[in-house]
């Protein structure tokens, strides 16, 4: 079984339960293909550095996936049908990442500098 790292944006004018909705509809194509989902991350509503699809931002959502190279691609393939899914990338990796992604991990990182500011004010 391969491992991979798969991203993918969902236009902003989805609700939240959309989202969710989406990812285990995405989740639930992965296990019956074989597969493990092993981690999923929602990065919140991000900015687009440029338009995509009309979309000026996105949901963003990361999946760490251990599964078959099938069960990706008939996600994928999905992926590209739906209307609500405006880009997305899978990238096959070494190994999967245990802790936070690089992205948690700035956001995580920002907070503690606003508090770190806050006690010096």
């Amino acid at each position: 079984m391969g491992l991979y790292e798969h991203v993918f944006l969902v236009r902003q004018d989805a609700t939240p339960a959309q989202v969710e909705a989406l990812v285990e509809q995405y989740k639930g194509v992965i296990t019956t293909g074989g597969g493990k989902v092993e981690k999923v991350e929602s990065w919140g509503i991000k900015s687009l550095t440029y338009r995509i699809k009309k979309n000026r931002k996105a949901h963003f959502t990361l999946l760490n996936i251990s599964s078959p190279s099938a069960a990706v691609k008939e996600m994928e393939r999905q992926m590209s049908i739906s209307e609500d899914v405006i880009r997305f990338m899978t990238v096959s990796v070494e190994e999967l990442e245990a802790g936070p992604s690089a992205q948690m991990r700035r956001r995580e990182d920002r907070r503690r500098d606003d508090d770190e500011q806050e006690e010096f004010n």
